[in-house]
């Protein structure tokens, strides 16, 4: 997860790390604003991706500092791996694994990466010891350009969806094995999706489904735009629901936030990412019961913070993100 929003675009990192991103994270300066990287601090970035949003923290962090990254993906985290300059041999899920970096470059932080989900960020963290959390919810660039992985309808490949390429569940085994009223429901439930009823039937009638060109045909057919306006792909919030299901992201998005403040020094901040209204919702009501309890958070976002027009025009995916960002107290 993390970097949903990036693009191809090639864009120099510098400062002696004589490396470059193949890839523009979405809301990079006004994320690393809200963060306010504090010199020498410990920092999280919870969906690492593909190591833009960390990059830009570590250099802040200099020598004193420590970050760790966190993400589901190893691939990802080999990629962020070579951004960050850390030893990719030593990444893993192992309990004690810590990830040296390389002396690549003058006054850089430590880095840990673990392929972990941000739903364990507090997992082997004291409490009340980390200055700032980031979280880019989402799929990633990575992701969704690769159609083996099976997360686009944009091209042919298997219907798998995972995140972490080890966990058990795939699209494939919930598309043919949902019944037709829980299939609708998921539909429903995580894709906003009024015609779910209709789509779960049509997917239960047409299976076995394999691929994710067969199953975009099969919603295509029976999800009849709703109006002449619609702009988006039938198949999108399908495939969102799935996806979002597959990867139990929700509920991982509620873990993360109620595990924030526990970790978190008096004056730490948490910024998150999201790209659709159901984790945005959930992100606000967090911040807001944080708020209003009074020993939690300070809301430093009245409104989420979008992406400029001309972030939208060079980079598509970052039209839907919004940013919250919140104070402990």
């Amino acid at each position: 997860m993390g970097d949903e929003g990036s693009t191809d675009t090639p864009q120099g990192v510098g400062h002696g790390g004589g490396r470059e991103l193949s890839h523009v994270p979405v809301l990079l300066k006004e994320a690393i604003d809200f963060l306010a990287v504090r010199r020498g601090g410990t920092y999280i970035d919870a969906t690492v991706g593909l190591g833009g949003h960390s990059y830009e923290i570590a250099r802040r962090l200099g020598a004193p500092g420590h970050l760790i990254g966190l993400d589901k993906d190893p691939a990802a985290l080999e990629k962020a791996a070579a951004v960050l300059g850390v030893r990719s041999s030593v990444l893993g899920k192992a309990e004690g694994s810590e990830p040296k970096t390389q002396d690549l470059r003058p006054d850089w932080p430590a880095v840990t990466l673990l392929q972990r989900s941000f739903a364990e960020i507090a997992k082997g963290v004291e409490p009340g010891s980390v200055d700032g959390v980031l979280a880019d919810i989402g799929v990633s660039s990575l992701q969704l350009d690769d159609a083996a992985r099976g997360f686009s309808f944009q091209a042919e490949g298997p219907l798998d969806m995972r995140m972490d390429p080890t966990s058990e569940r795939t699209a494939e085994q919930v598309v043919n094995h949902l019944d037709e009223r829980q299939l609708a429901d998921v539909i429903y439930e995580f894709g906003e999706e009024r015609r779910s009823r209709r789509i779960a039937r049509a997917i239960c009638r047409s299976r076995p489904i394999r691929t994710t060109a067969q199953l975009a045909d099969v919603i295509s057919a029976a999800a009849r735009p709703m109006n002449r306006g619609e702009r988006i792909h039938p198949a999108t919030r399908t495939f969102q629901a799935l996806r979002i299901f597959v990867n139990r992201e929700l509920d991982d998005l509620k873990a993360l936030l109620e595990a924030a403040p526990r970790i978190l020094k008096s004056g730490g901040r948490v910024v998150v990412i999201s790209f659709h209204s159901l984790e945005d919702r959930i992100v606000k009501d967090a911040f807001r019961e944080g708020a209003n309890q009074g020993m939690y958070y300070r809301i430093l976002t009245k409104k989420p913070v979008t992406a400029s027009e001309e972030e939208g025009d060079r980079n598509p995916r970052a039209r839907s993100a919004k940013l919250r960002a919140a104070e402990k107290v």
